[in-house]
């Protein structure tokens, strides 16, 4: 079976900017939980209908078992799709047969914040770790480098500092190796 090439993460692509959220001052924020590995074909379907939507995708290199490099985008956040839209529209993501359940969304503006953050780390090009589970540390913020003015957490994996860079809502988020030097403490 090939690899597919990369597909769009975000409908439409400017979703982020300041007009286009306001364009949705009807809509509301929902996470789609999907069924196992249907998160890339409920993007299809919703593009298609026209939906807004955003799934965060990382890069991920391995080597076949021929030897051969491969390339493939895997959802940073497993099963999660998020959908900006009036009901109907959650309604017509459920008819999909991709999706298991929805998720209202609490606090909207702390979504949209940390999506921005998830998706300037993943634009940034560096590799990235999957975090499933928060640990506690210092709040800090990138003061120089491809990454300035993003704010996330210090966390320690394998002996290493890292920047955690998290989705509250769903208690996930990805990490960056950082050097303590490019690090400010916010209080």
């Amino acid at each position: 079976m090939p690899i597919l090439p990369r597909e769009p993460d975000t409908f439409p692509e400017d979703l982020f900017e300041g007009h286009r959220l306001r364009e949705q001052a009807e809509g509301r924020w929902w996470a789609l939980y999907t069924l196992p590995r249907r998160e890339k074909e409920l993007m299809r379907r919703l593009r298609g209908m026209g939906i807004w939507h955003y799934c965060p995708l990382m890069c991920r290199k391995y080597q076949s078992p021929a030897g051969r490099a491969r390339t493939v985008w895997v959802p940073l956040f497993p099963s999660y799709v998020f959908l900006l839209g009036t009901e109907m529209d959650r309604y017509q993501a459920m008819t999909t047969q991709c999706v298991s359940r929805t998720l209202d969304v609490p606090d909207p503006e702390e979504l949209v914040h940390d999506l921005r953050q998830i998706r300037r780390l993943i634009a940034s090009g560096l590799p990235l770790t999957p975090e499933a589970r928060l640990d506690p540390g210092d709040r800090v913020r990138i003061r120089s480098g491809p990454l300035m003015g993003l704010e996330g957490v210090v966390i320690r994996r394998r002996g290493q500092d890292r920047l955690l860079v998290a989705v509250q809502f769903l208690q996930k988020g990805a990490s960056v190796e950082i050097a303590d030097f490019q690090l400010e403490r916010i209080d």
